[in-house]
């Protein structure tokens, strides 16, 4: 029975033995027991169980602990962490016993001294560099366990972690001004990292705002009652010997923006509105300037009206004002979060305060030419409101009416080039200033100027040389100035100096006497060596002289002509017909050599233009044709001897007509034309033909083919009985050439024959002199409608028929018999 109850429960009634195993008992409960003997008689007494036994397991020592690591090494200690037993003996557990055995030694020595539950243990009091074995045993009333497996050895020294970093922010963070934030996050790393915060790069300092907690796992800094200057990018740096980690967030403090920068400025004042600006707030709050929200007073009254609340711009127009009343004009700035103090202007009566500028002072003339002057003023005075345009003026001197130099607007500068003007007049000049009220009055006139080129001593000749010479001359040649001056050049000037000599003589006294770039200086003596210089004259003087770069030895020289090719003879031409035909050569030889063009051997066409002058021979013809092309030939002779060049000419044109147009097989439907090649393809490869037919009672041609490269074609699609005419013409890529047409009509008919014999042919009257005869028409017409039927005759035993006449009918009275 149970402890706690008086009632016997029983358990068997068949044991034989001394002993008995009672199941179906619950684990905790008390029971007493008792036992009573039977025999045939009957059952005796029980014998009782003196006292209550408990139904629990067996208890036992506890399993040996699980799963012992190491958390922690430095050079003079270990922390180790285990599990309990899996089974703690049916007890609980009242101890941990932890052991540590020196490597190298056989026993272990425990390191807990007193009674330990956690388990957790650092094991200090170890010598750096020695190398342990940990064990860990569990107890409880029974006694200690088996020990866990050992840990491996473990050598004492420091451990080296990197730091980590584990934020619990964003890289951005947007925070009302008043409100309080943290920074907060979770760290790691051996040896225990260094904490720093910064703030722009600058070290944050506790105050009694700003705190800053720290823990060996944990980082905070924490900020109350935040204000605008809060805002900044903080940074946390976790520093230890092994490297640093670091971590950003952006803190926005916002708040509603500062007032705008004042003062307010009118810019436009008139009777009925004004135009009014100011400057964005110094501190917008954090957040962009959503809007300004403008109101005004009358200065008489006491409220504020609304002119607008919707406008970004830091401009405004006040409109619907009362003349002469005095306003005043109150600016908010506006973000998202919220309205700022107002900026309140001074007082502005609203009236017109504007006019038309003045008139500039009189204006300079400068840098004058033929045609042209420029014109260059003062800025006056705008009468309040910008210059938009100035207009310039111009007249003739002696005229009494104004013109517009230009009708497009001249702003903003202040000078002008007047085009246009007449070489040789005198002309005046004033300028006005417009803005939007209107424009102003003019200047005064200008000193009158003349327009015509300022002109300044030329530069000197370019490249002179001596071209030629002979035993008692030097032909001398050079290139113009490359400044004139802005004058004519009148002539040149020539000057010789006998080498040795310090004298220069004049070759030419005037220089109108040379108005060409070349000159031959005479009266030189044979065998002496001169120098040669020449200057350029214009109306202004004489130019500094350009030095022919050696002297030169006067005599006779003679060289063999030689021709250097331009790149029209260098090789085949090939010429458009219609274009102009060029061919030009560089001509050297002294004396000068004598020039021949031919063509074929033969005398080149009358057409041809052909220039010689003292370096080089050209020869041109325009309007090109066909026949101008072939082999040129370009002969230089002189005393010294003689060249030759040839240079093929190949004039691309049309080609010709197609030769020998044919018709041949003609059908009802159908014909086959066949022609032979232009005799000229023009110089072009021929691309296709094309061809045409014409009904001859028709004036107009229709292609039936204009692709074919063929030299025949199958007419077909005729329509029969029609006469057509042909014609065919060839093309290149330098277009069509004229047509070949065929000479006669062709009729659309099939091929005719002749017709069969007429049948059935017998006399149906007879007399002495004529006989009556009918037939019936022949079976096949041959092609073509019978046109008459002929009748002959033969007497009998002769040889030959006699022809009587030919009759359109069946039948015919055949006399004179």
């Amino acid at each position: 029975r149970e402890s706690d109850h008086r009632a016997w429960t029983p358990v068997t009634y068949t044991v034989t033995r001394q002993n008995a195993t009672v199941q179906g008992l619950i684990q905790g409960k008390a029971y007493f027991f008792r036992i009573a003997a039977e025999n045939i008689i009957g059952m005796g007494p029980f014998t009782e169980t003196t006292k209550e036994i408990l139904i629990r397991d067996p208890i036992t020592v506890p399993d040996r602990p699980e799963d012992l690591e190491v958390k922690a090494v430095t050079k003079n200690s270990v922390t180790l962490t285990w599990n309990p037993p899996k089974y703690n003996g049916g007890s609980d557990i009242t101890m941990y016993v932890l052991e540590s055995r020196l490597i190298g030694k056989d026993k272990f020595h425990k390191v807990t001294k007193e009674k330990m539950l956690d388990r957790k243990f650092t094991v200090e009091g170890l010598k750096e560099g020695d190398t342990y074995e940990f064990r860990v045993s569990a107890c409880n009333i029974v006694g200690q366990g088996k020990p866990s497996f050992c840990t491996k050895p473990i050598t004492c020294k420091d451990e080296i972690a990197p730091p980590t970093l584990d934020l619990d922010f964003r890289d951005k963070l947007i925070v009302r001004v008043g409100e309080a934030f943290s920074l907060t996050g979770r760290y790691s790393g051996k040896p225990a990292p260094k904490v720093t915060w910064l703030k722009d790069d600058i070290v944050v300092k506790e105050d009694d705002r700003i705190k800053i907690k720290t823990t060996p796992t944990t980082l905070c800094l924490g900020i109350v009652k935040s204000v605008r200057e809060d805002t900044g990018r903080y940074c946390v740096t976790v520093e230890n010997s092994t490297g640093s980690r670091k971590g950003f967030c952006q803190v926005h403090v916002v708040d509603r923006p500062s007032p705008p920068v004042g003062p307010v400025i009118f810019d436009e004042v008139f009777k009925d509105h004004m135009v009014v600006s100011w400057k964005p707030p110094l501190d917008d709050g954090g957040s962009e300037i959503t809007n300004y929200i403008i109101e005004k007073k009358d200065t008489h009254k006491d409220m504020w009206m609304p002119v607008t609340s919707a406008t970004v711009k830091t401009t405004c127009k006040i409109p619907k004002l009362l003349e002469g009343r005095e306003y005043q004009i109150r600016i908010y700035a506006e973000n998202l979060y919220g309205i700022s103090d107002p900026l309140i202007s001074d007082e502005m009566k609203a009236k017109d305060r504007f006019r038309v500028p003045d008139a500039p002072e009189q204006p300079i003339i400068k840098d004058v030419t033929k045609d042209s002057a420029v014109v260059v003023w003062n800025k006056p005075y705008d009468g309040g409101k910008p210059i938009t345009n100035y207009i310039v003026e111009k007249k003739e001197t002696m005229a009494t009416r104004w013109v517009k130099a230009t009708k497009d607007p001249i702003f903003p500068g202040t000078k002008f080039k007047v085009p246009d003007l007449l070489e040789g007049c005198q002309y005046e000049f004033r300028v006005s200033a417009e803005n939007e009220i209107g424009v102003g009055d003019p200047s005064p006139p200008s000193k009158p100027i003349f327009a015509r080129d300022p002109i300044a001593k030329p530069s000197p000749p370019v490249n002179p040389e001596a071209v030629d010479k002979t035993k008692n001359s030097v032909d001398l040649s050079w290139q113009p100035p490359r400044h004139d001056g802005n004058g004519k050049i009148i002539g040149y000037l020539i000057e010789f100096q006998k080498v040795g000599d310090e004298e220069w003589k004049q070759a030419n006294l005037t220089a109108d006497s040379c108005p060409e770039t070349n000159y031959k200086v005479t009266g030189l003596t044979e065998g002496l060596t001169y120098k040669f210089r020449v200057k350029a004259v214009n109306a202004a003087g004489e130019s500094d002289p350009a030095h022919v770069p050696d002297p030169v030895e006067v005599k006779d020289r003679l060289e063999p002509p030689e021709l250097i090719l331009d790149a029209n003879m260098a090789r085949e031409q090939h010429v458009k017909a219609g274009d102009t035909l060029r061919l030009s050569a560089v001509i050297k030889g002294v004396p000068f050599p004598k020039v021949t063009w031919k063509k074929e051997d033969h005398e080149v066409s009358p057409k041809a233009d052909i220039e010689v002058t003292g370096v080089g021979s050209k020869l041109e013809i325009r309007n090109t044709v066909h026949e101008d092309g072939g082999m040129y030939s370009l002969t230089v002779e002189n005393p010294a001897g003689s060249k030759t060049v040839s240079v093929k000419v190949v004039v691309l044109d049309k080609p010709g007509p197609p030769r020998n147009l044919n018709v041949s097989d003609v059908r009802s439907d159908s014909c086959y034309l066949t022609w032979m090649e232009p005799e000229d393809d023009g110089g072009s490869v021929i691309t296709n033909y094309v061809v045409e037919r014409k009904d001859v009672a028709s004036a107009q041609w229709v292609a039936i083919s204009s692709s074919s490269k063929k030299r025949s074609h199958m007419a077909k699609y005729l329509m029969e009985g029609t006469q057509y005419l042909f014609r065919v013409a060839a093309e290149n890529q330098y277009g069509r050439g004229p047509y070949v047409e065929t000479l006669k009509p062709i009729k659309a008919i099939d091929p005719l024959h002749p017709p069969g014999p007429p049948k059935n042919l017998h006399h149906v009257d007879v007399d002495k002199t004529e006989v009556s005869l009918v037939w019936n028409r022949p079976d096949r017409d041959g092609g073509a409608e019978i046109t008459g039927y002929l009748v002959e005759y033969q007497e009998d035993g002769a040889d030959e028929w006699t022809k009587f006449q030919t009759v359109p009918m069946l039948d015919c009275v055949v006399t004179g018999l």
